[in-house]
């Protein structure tokens, strides 16, 4: 992937000069192709507003550009704020560098007009975490009215490598680059045309980059969506400038509930309850091993458990099984649930919860150890639970906060008795939380080298059986807080079922497995590298395959036609305000290459997870989340040769003298024309 010397071609409106392509980096004999070699696996950093501010990065309208510098360790920046001859810089930094100390030098430079980060492997050995050491800080029942030896972390700091990053208002692009192709194309321009030879500065033509992610809302949530409402109100064509973040909580019950009436106030309910978002600096870029999706794959297996057990139908109480989307930010989706059983606008009244359980961060325990952090007393039901698993419940103590959780949304409400399952009794031991590095690496997932991707997806790790184990437990405490009497040692989750959630949420969406349990019309949605942050369009991919895999998992298969699965309401016996049918596409039958499609009856439900501000249309809210996502035109990322100022003055100057002597030329011959073009007179006519 070399950059070898060829010919120039002068960069229309930017100065730039034509840089060979990477092979296969373009394709056809357009000036623009010669002249650029397009970046096409990078992500933005973008902004993000609420009600006081606006984060992120973005670039100018037309795009920032700089001379590449290479950053590899800290006194590279040197040649970038002081020493360099050739500002504003863009520089392709290392991932290891990518932290506050430096961004912060660079934040207040002219000097810099953009940043491009490679990915650093393996991870950071120190931890690495953009987010804020106390999330949701403001947003959870602590305040100063209840608690107030616990608000802002005063007690514990829950995420102490947080730098707060994410929370940062850049005014240059930022991108990361996903591949290290690319990347090394980057470098070897670099190492081409801009290393500096015998401490003087490189010659031209310089290697550079121009940045594309011009945002268009600006200042704050409150700005933004007025400025909203005053373009709907009186233009014709209206332009957005910033969109909620807004998706949908998935929810489904032990035992049928009439999903559009209310459920009876005797009625108790225990809610189960997990996120299903991550977030990280850069947009789209939210794996979420750790803090999402080890916590909710661990609770879809102890629903598929719990549905097993023989006489789940005659229990006492009911169980609902809760998975809430933007909990990342200020607790979008658990203050919506919280919201619409205020005000009735959902089956479950906030009357009728009996008691909450949480699966927090759960896969990194050290040994067995998973901790209880308790309102109210369900120790022992909870201990009991865990007796002949390998998991061993430990109580975080009466004098521990909750960790951020979605049940602290609930008690903001009421005083409901409830537990939070963790795997650190303090701060996170996730070292990556809501970070690019919280993938299945840093929840230990581990594959032998040489299987092929169906043996992949099916090969049970260790971290699927532990995460069973805590499923197991959480299956066993839910059947006893629900009054279940009988044994629970049939009470079992499936590692099998967990080692094929890890995968799919983690490594491979476009599996087999999750190809089988969606819908035909659906299969569009199945991408290559899972993430997992909740966006402005909905339902975002995660959504509806946990509501496909809990349907799968805790369903019936049902003998229905396509035409009755599609239309309960003119199928008899149907019962469609208590289930929910859907076609979905099956396995391939073994013999060919078609699938052979089923209908799944299933208690799962969507609700809506936009934050109660934007429907009281208060956007600059304190009680609720307010965030917002910046609307832009284009996100872009390319490479070019540019030239000396002097030699595009040059060329400016001959082309401007071209011009004017092409123009006095034409001018003079047209005022000659009767002379020059003159037709002559045959010699042999006679004149009288």
């Amino acid at each position: 992937s070399g950059v070898p010397s060829v010919f120039l071609f002068p960069s229309p409106g930017s100065g730039g000069w034509a840089l060979p392509s990477s092979p296969g980096s373009c394709q056809g004999n357009s000036v623009e192709r010669k002249i650029y070699i397009p970046l096409n696996k990078t992500a933005p950093c973008v902004r993000l507003l609420n009600a006081t501010h606006q984060i992120g990065c973005q670039s100018s309208i037309s795009g920032d550009t700089g001379v590449i510098h290479v950053v590899e360790k800290e006194e590279d920046l040197n040649w970038v704020l002081a020493d360099g001859p050739h500002p504003p810089y863009m520089i392709l930094l290392d991932g290891n560098l990518f932290n506050r100390s430096v961004l912060m030098q660079l934040k207040g430079t002219s000097r810099v007009s953009g940043l491009a980060v490679s990915i650093a492997k393996p991870n950071p050995p120190q931890g690495f975490s953009p987010g804020l050491k106390c999330p949701n800080d403001g947003f959870g029942v602590y305040s100063k009215d209840y608690g107030p030896q616990y608000a802002h972390c005063n007690t514990t700091v829950w995420n102490p490598v947080g730098s707060g990053l994410s929370y940062e208002d850049f005014d240059f692009p930022i991108f990361l680059l996903e591949d290290a192709n690319e990347t090394q194309v980057i470098k070897q321009c670099y190492q081409d045309h801009n290393v500096p030879r015998d401490g003087s500065g490189p010659e031209y033509p310089l290697c550079a980059m121009q940045l594309f992610s011009h945002m268009h809302a600006v200042t704050s949530t409150v700005t933004c969506m007025r400025r909203n409402s005053i373009q709907n109100t009186f233009s014709i064509n209206p332009e957005t400038v910033c969109d909620p973040l807004l998706d949908y909580n998935v929810w489904s019950t032990l035992q049928p509930i009439n999903s559009s009436g209310k459920v009876d106030r005797e009625q108790e309910v225990i809610i189960v309850a997990t996120r299903i978002d991550s977030h990280s600096f850069f947009w789209n870029i939210a794996p979420g091993a750790e803090s999402a999706v080890s916590s909710f794959v661990t609770h879809l297996a102890a629903a598929e458990a719990l549905h097993k057990a023989s006489d789940v139908h005659s229990l006492q109480r009911n169980v609902m099984f809760t998975f809430f989307q933007g909990e990342t930010f200020d607790y979008i989706g658990s203050s919506r649930m919280v919201y619409d059983m205020e005000k009735d606008k959902f089956p479950l009244r906030l009357d009728n919860i009996h008691s909450f359980v949480e699966l927090n961060q759960v896969a990194l325990r050290n040994g067995s150890v998973l901790w209880i952090q308790i309102v109210r007393n369900l120790l022992d039901i909870l201990s009991n639970s865990s007796v002949g698993a390998n998991v061993t419940l430990q109580e975080a103590g009466y004098s521990q906060p909750l960790p951020p959780s979605s049940f602290q949304r609930f008690l903001r409400a009421r005083h409901i008795p409830g537990v939070v399952l963790t795997d650190h009794q303090a701060a996170f031991q996730n070292r990556y939380y809501q970070s690019m590095y919280d993938t299945p690496e840093n929840i230990r997932m581990q594959y032998p080298e040489g299987l092929s991707p169906e043996e992949t997806l099916e090969y049970v790790t260790d971290t699927a059986k532990s995460l069973a184990e805590v499923a197991t437990v959480v299956a066993r405490a839910l059947y006893r807080l629900a009054g279940g009497a009988n044994n629970t040692s049939a009470i079992q989750a499936d590692p099998k079922t967990v080692t094929r959630m890890l995968y799919g949420f983690l490594i491979k969406m476009n599996n087999s497995w999750f190809q089988s349990i969606i819908k035909p019309d659906l299969k569009g949605i199945l991408g290559d590298v899972p993430q997992h942050y909740v966006a402005v369009s909905s339902p975002v991919n995660t959504t509806y395959l946990v509501h496909y895999v809990l349907a799968n998992l805790t369903g019936t298969v049902v003998n229905l036609t396509k035409e009755e699965c599609l239309n309960p309401d003119k199928t008899p016996n149907a019962e469609k305000e208590l289930y929910d049918y859907a076609w979905v596409q099956g396995s391939l039958d073994p013999n060919s290459t078609t699938r052979v499609p089923y209908c799944v009856r299933s208690t799962v439900r969507l609700s809506k997870a936009l934050s109660p501000a934007f429907e009281l249309r208060q956007w600059g809210s304190t009680e609720y989340s307010t965030w917002t996502e910046s609307r832009w035109k284009e996100i872009r990322a390319r490479i070019f040769l540019v030239a000396s100022k002097e030699l595009e003055i040059i060329t400016l100057v001959v082309g401007i003298a071209i011009l004017v002597f092409s123009l006095l030329a034409t001018h003079f011959i047209n005022a000659k024309a009767d002379v020059l073009f003159s037709i002559p007179r045959d010699p042999g006519a006679v004149a009288y």
